[in-house]
């Protein structure tokens, strides 16, 4: 934008674009605001100061035209309190989003996560953010950037995605996941979606490097989390095992083994390994339904039977549709 223009619309001037003919242009906005603006930052109070108060901080994010069906959050900084130690309930601060696809409430330490919000069908729809704080003192930072996405554009997600990546390789999270100090969250339920790339076919989930602790907690979904393994009801894979807390893989194999002519699939996996089997033995996982998609799914409870759950970080890797990768 140019100088003037950008100081009209509220903005403040970041640099020069365009070769030097206009401005970049940021909006940073905090609580009681409204949006229109595409690439909107929403800051707490006194950034990048932390806060330290209670209450709600809302920002009501309006279309920027009404051909926009998408709103992307981007989590560049976000550290609010996290939940409690016996369920891993979010009630003390919350992050909340209202008036598109229901989006479970989260909270704690999730710089780098993103969310994708349907816009609606409507001209302008308006979605509203909102952290709730509260509870004891806690110094909260955080910084979300608004991205608009239209309806045409190459980049829109899929339906039904919350979190939707791109590229032959990458990393998920669970929000909140933290090998040393997270927890796993509780009342989770949405879908993460990875672009099926061109010439791809199939798609391998490895679990993340832990290197905090002494044994790998980059995977442990349900059960007691301090134990080497996990063989009671509520861990390993497969639907009678994992009825409370899962990570859904559609028709999941370890990458390696011999499966039988008529086995059924293998879908749900929790626990403290991540495997496509009951072996217990950390597995590469392989999953060639399509298009590409995961559920991640809490219940309320945790205690006294799940202990110190820290959720999922999986790096995936998609797989040439020439290759036989079983």
């Amino acid at each position: 934008m140019t100088a003037r223009e950008c100081s009209q619309r509220g903005g403040s001037a970041n640099g020069y674009c365009a070769n030097g003919f206009g401005l970049c242009c940021i909006f940073m906005i905090s609580c009681g605001s409204t949006t229109a603006e595409n690439g909107t930052y929403f800051v707490n109070s006194g950034y990048p100061s932390p806060y330290d108060g209670t209450g709600s901080c809302e920002l009501t994010v309006i279309k920027s035209h009404p051909d926009v069906c998408q709103i992307r959050l981007d989590f560049d900084r976000f550290i609010i309190a996290g939940p409690e130690k016996s369920n891993h309930v979010c009630n003390q601060d919350q992050f909340i989003v209202s008036g598109g696809n229901p989006v479970p409430a989260i909270c704690g330490v999730n710089q780098g996560n993103h969310m994708y919000i349907d816009a609606g069908v409507g001209t302008t729809n308006p979605v509203k953010l909102t952290i709730v704080t509260s509870g004891i003192s806690f110094e909260r930072t955080w910084k979300v950037k608004v991205t608009q996405i239209p309806c045409s554009t190459i980049y829109k997600a899929d339906e039904g995605c919350l979190q939707y990546y791109t590229g032959v390789s990458g990393q998920l999270r669970s929000f909140n996941y933290d090998p040393a100090f997270g927890r796993q969250l509780s009342n989770q339920d949405y879908g993460i979606c990875v672009r099926m790339e061109r010439n791809f076919c199939g798609i391998q989930y490895t679990a993340c490097p832990d290197t905090v602790n002494n044994r790998s907690r980059s995977f442990t979904i349900g059960g007691n989390s301090n134990n080497p393994v996990n063989s009671m009801i509520g861990s390993g894979a497969g639907p009678n095992n994992c009825a409370y807390d899962w990570l859904l893989v559609p028709c999941a194999a370890n990458v390696g083994r011999i499966q039988p002519a008529q086995a059924l699939c293998t879908d749900r996996i929790c626990g403290g390994t991540f495997s496509a089997d009951l072996s217990m033995q950390p597995a590469t996982v392989l999953s060639t339904v399509k298009p590409f998609r995961l559920w991640f799914h809490t219940d309320s409870v945790e205690a006294p039977v799940d202990i110190d759950n820290r959720g999922f970080c999986l790096n995936y890797v998609q797989q040439p549709c020439t290759n036989n990768v079983i």
